[in-house]
């Protein structure tokens, strides 16, 4: 059978890694996960006792499509508690994972064919879904000097939308209000739709991060349960929207994915409750710990040019000093020294081959161990 042209999209390099990975291990070898973002931890203990309790009392069924009001006020009341924001419970749209919320986000936004920017390097799955959904990403290359994020420069009228990421993934970086409040007017003048991903709230250890919504309420903002909430595999994310696109994205949501899965929202409920909150809580203060571990352990391995880490758990690090194939280099790291890392050229397909992304999601013992071997396999390296 024939296959569509929209479907020939770039693979996920980071989910090849893994299965590099997963095929050392099965082989025997002990490998340490710096390649994936994905924390070490759990979901907190109230959001399994939640489920646990809920799943006794009778069937999970469907819920409705834009998912169960008491998630929807919970997380509305997130935004007032982070942000100082009193949102409207009904602007806010519970998805299948941040994946399903671009989804919905970009079938909402845009018609096929229509340009969206991306600052480069980004998380390459955006471009990937605009590509499968018939859009067209332009890339366009971010630098130090900006924290590796776009200003309002980068805009042109051609483009129909603008994804934004603070944290930003690979980098780290973030924008402080002045900066996004710049990036929200620039789009609004131009009639550029701004879609903020804020999947990495909650893990900034400096400032403390700034939602779009502080500056409009006319843009889309996505988030996650995976990241600060620590339930990478449980699938579930949100959306804020406006309030006049809600029904736009009601019917999208009822057809194209029933409802997000019901066990992970009560599981969610459970993880936004007080209990659930400490303990995640905690989970951030282990990450500040093995950042500071990864910055200077980095920099002993030869790794000393980064960008600045201001939250999410990644060290984006200069390996131009080492290599012009950040694809082969993670291989042979992964080879050698039993540590996978995640190539550049995931992110930026301009600059990515001199990049390498690491992450510090896991266990401060095995990023310690990680970058003992790290600097064992780069001494080595640097005297043969």
């Amino acid at each position: 059978m024939r296959v569509s042209t929209r479907s020939q999209v770039d693979p996920f390099i980071v989910m090849d890694v893994m299965e590099a990975a997963r095929a050392a291990e099965e082989a025997g070898r002990h490998i340490i996960h710096m390649e994936v973002g994905q924390p070490g931890t759990g979901a907190p203990g109230a959001a399994r006792d939640r489920l646990a309790a809920e799943m006794e009392a009778g069937p999970l069924g469907y819920t409705v499509a834009l998912g169960r009001p008491d998630l929807r006020a919970g997380i509305a009341a997130l935004y007032g508690e982070w942000y100082g924001i009193d949102l409207d419970p009904a602007r806010v749209v519970v998805t299948a994972g941040a994946s399903g919320a671009f989804i919905l986000a970009f079938s909402a936004l845009f018609d096929a064919g229509d340009k969206v920017g991306l600052g480069e390097p980004c998380y390459p799955s955006y471009r990937q879904i605009l590509r499968a959904m018939s859009l067209a990403p332009v890339g366009f290359q971010t630098y130090e000097t900006s924290r590796f994020q776009p200003t309002p420069d980068d805009l042109t009228d051609d483009m129909a939308g603008l994804i934004v990421a603070s944290p930003a993934n690979p980098s780290g970086t973030m924008l402080d209000k002045a900066a996004m409040g710049a990036l929200v007017d620039a789009s609004t003048s131009r009639g550029i739709s701004l879609i903020s991903d804020e999947i990495y709230h909650g893990l900034q250890y400096r400032d403390r991060a700034v939602s779009a919504l502080e500056c409009s309420d006319d843009l889309y903002v996505v988030n996650s349960f995976s990241k600060y909430f620590s339930m990478t595999g449980w699938r579930l994310g949100w959306l804020v929207v406006p309030e006049e696109h809600i029904r736009t994205v009601e019917r999208l949501a009822q057809n194209l994915f029933i409802c997000p899965p019901h066990a992970a929202q009560v599981a969610a409920l459970g993880a936004l409750s007080p209990e659930g909150r400490t303990e995640l809580d905690r989970h951030r203060e282990i990450y500040a710990a093995n950042r500071a571990l990864m910055l200077a352990g980095l920099a002993k391995a030869g790794f000393d040019h980064v960008a600045p880490a201001d939250g999410a758990f990644y060290v984006y690090a200069d390996a131009s000093a080492h290599t012009d194939d950040s694809l082969a280099f993670a291989a042979e790291i992964l080879d050698k020294a039993g540590v996978a890392v995640t190539p550049g050229l995931d992110f930026d397909p301009v600059r990515g081959a001199h990049w390498l992304r690491f992450s510090y999601a896991r266990a401060s013992a095995e990023i310690e161990e990680g970058l003992a071997r790290l600097q064992d396999f780069m001494s080595a390296r640097a005297a043969s």
